[in-house]
């Protein structure tokens, strides 16, 4: 399969042993989406990298961004030193694109299967969303919104009005493609008691996000290792037990719910509790030089559209090029599963709906 096959979600070669169409084995080829990224950083001052951060997980860029910043932030000592607004228009711009991302997820999944028109409902839905991020940030998917102190952009004149008109209809329209996929017969069929992943496993290769979740563990940073102001904020983590197909998407499908309500307390508190105004700048620090006072090496995560997106950044005193930066995808993890799980053997079809209900981006596991 691959490396260029629609059911690989990304330039992607599995060598598959077939006896007929039943799956013996699998073996993992990766690599075609190298781009030196970690190297490439050793180059370029901290500021500077945030627009390559968005070319790994390009679906979820944001998230992406929210992480890296949370690592050179804590480097820097500027965590915590924030102005309220800024943390709150970050987990706004954050949840935003996590909603985007699992829609994508569910309908290229929906596809996957057959499913054409639940692949267009939920891109349907991803557009809106899409379109409200680009009139906010300037761009429609690589964004360079969070910045190291601060973030590139306050909110638009008439974004929350927008915004509000959208999750209107957005909740309605989230009942329907639940009704026309989720609770398919036809779907629940080719996704129930399909890839399995025991707790065990999931735990053992070092799973996380809803991969982890369906299978019955509620880990989420956002809670287990809470940063910005997500403790500020009333939201569940959703979970399931059978750690099948169905689950997995399942979980994105409730994420999305959740979502919702961490968006909607947002735009509340923007509006009331931190709003703008003309003294309000909001690039905050990111004026300042980034520049260590001592030689560190610190590990950042955030929970990501897929998982646990991590670096490891290690800066030297006064400099603001980095000695060293190291990624944390949890799509390779995802992926380093698939030949454990093989093993068991399965139909070549469930094979395309196990690694669909991954929700693996290549660029993030090449880098």
């Amino acid at each position: 399969m691959g490396p260029q096959h629609p059911s690989t979600h990304g330039v992607l070669h599995v060598t598959l042993d077939l006896e007929g169409e039943w799956v013996r084995a699998a073996e993992v080829e990766i690599g075609y989406m190298h781009r030196c990224f970690e190297k490439h950083a050793q180059h370029l001052t901290l500021q500077q990298i945030i627009p390559y951060v968005d070319r790994l997980d390009y679906v979820g860029p944001i998230l992406g961004e929210q992480a890296y910043v949370l690592a050179a932030e804590r480097v820097l000592g500027w965590e915590g030193q924030l102005p309220k607004r800024i943390e709150y228009l970050r987990v706004l711009a954050a949840e935003l694109n996590r909603i985007a991302s699992h829609l994508l997820a569910i309908g290229t999944y929906a596809i996957d299967l057959g499913a054409t028109t639940g692949f267009l409902w939920a891109f349907r839905d991803r557009e809106y969303l899409v379109e409200l991020l680009e009139a906010w940030t300037g761009a429609r998917l690589l964004y360079n919104y969070i910045w190291i102190g601060g973030v590139a952009f306050d909110l638009p004149l008439g974004f929350t009005d927008r915004l509000r008109s959208f999750l209107g209809y957005f909740q309605r329209s989230l009942k329907e493609i639940q009704t026309l996929l989720l609770d398919n017969r036809i779907f629940r069929n080719r996704t129930e008691a399909v890839g399995v992943i025991p707790l065990e496993t999931a735990l053992a290769y070092g799973a996380s996000g809803p991969v982890l979740r369906a299978s019955g563990l509620a880990w989420d940073l956002r809670r287990a290792r809470p940063y910005s102001v997500y403790p500020e904020l009333d939201f569940d983590v959703p979970i399931e037990e059978a750690g099948d197909c169905w689950a997995r998407t399942y979980v994105r499908f409730r994420e999305i719910q959740e979502s919702l309500k961490i968006v909607m307390q947002c735009m509340e508190r923007l509006d009331k509790a931190y709003p703008g105004g003309a003294d309000f700048d909001p690039r905050g620090l990111s004026n300042k030089k980034p520049r260590p006072k001592e030689n560190r090496t610190i590990y950042a995560s955030v929970e990501g559209a897929r998982g646990e997106i991590g670096f490891v950044l290690e800066v030297e005193k006064n400099k603001d090029i980095p000695h060293r930066l190291k990624a944390r995808s949890p799509s390779l993890a995802h992926l380093a599963m698939l030949p454990a799980l093989a093993k068991e053997g399965m139909w070549l079809a469930d094979f395309v709906a196990l690694l669909g209900s991954l929700d693996i981006v290549m660029c993030e596991v090449d880098r």
